[in-house]
C-alpha cells in the first residue's frame, strides 16, 4: 500500500496547481486516514476545500488503483469518511504543524509532544 500513500501525496500536492492560494503547511498520509494543514484565504468555505480534497484525490486513486480499493471499498463510494475537523481560529499554528507531521510516530508512541 505504500504506492498508493504516495501517490495520495502527489495529488494532494497537485491539487494546489488548480487552487495557488490554498497554501499546504504540513501533509501526513496514515494507514486509515489523512492529516493536513492547510492555509486558506477567508473566501473559501472550509466545507467546499474539504470536499475537492476529497473527491478529486479519491477520483484518481479509483483511476489508478482499480484493482486494489475494490477489494477495500466494494460500495463504490471510496474511501473518505463524512468527518472532518477544521480550525480557523484560536489553536497555535505551530502546535498544528507539529502534530501533523509527527502524527505517525505519536500513534505508534513514539513521539512526546506537547499539546
Amino acid at each position: 500500500m505504500l504506492g498508493i500513500a504516495e501517490y495520495l501525496k502527489k495529488v494532494l500536492r497537485a491539487v494546489r496547481g488548480f487552487h495557488p492560494d490554498w497554501f499546504l503547511e504540513e501533509r501526513e498520509v496514515e494507514q486509515d486516514h489523512v492529516h493536513l494543514n492547510r492555509e486558506l484565504p477567508p473566501k473559501y468555505a472550509v466545507s467546499t476545500v474539504v470536499e475537492t480534497l476529497k473527491s478529486v484525490p479519491s477520483r484518481r486513486l479509483r483511476e489508478k488503483f482499480p484493482h486494489v480499493l475494490s477489494k477495500v471499498y466494494w460500495d463504490g463510494g471510496g474511501g473518505w469518511a463524512g468527518e472532518f475537523f477544521a480550525a480557523t481560529v484560536g489553536i497555535n499554528e505551530a502546535t498544528i504543524r507539529q502534530y501533523v507531521r509527527h502524527q505517525g510516530e505519536q500513534e505508534a508512541g513514539q513521539a512526546q509532544l506537547e499539546l
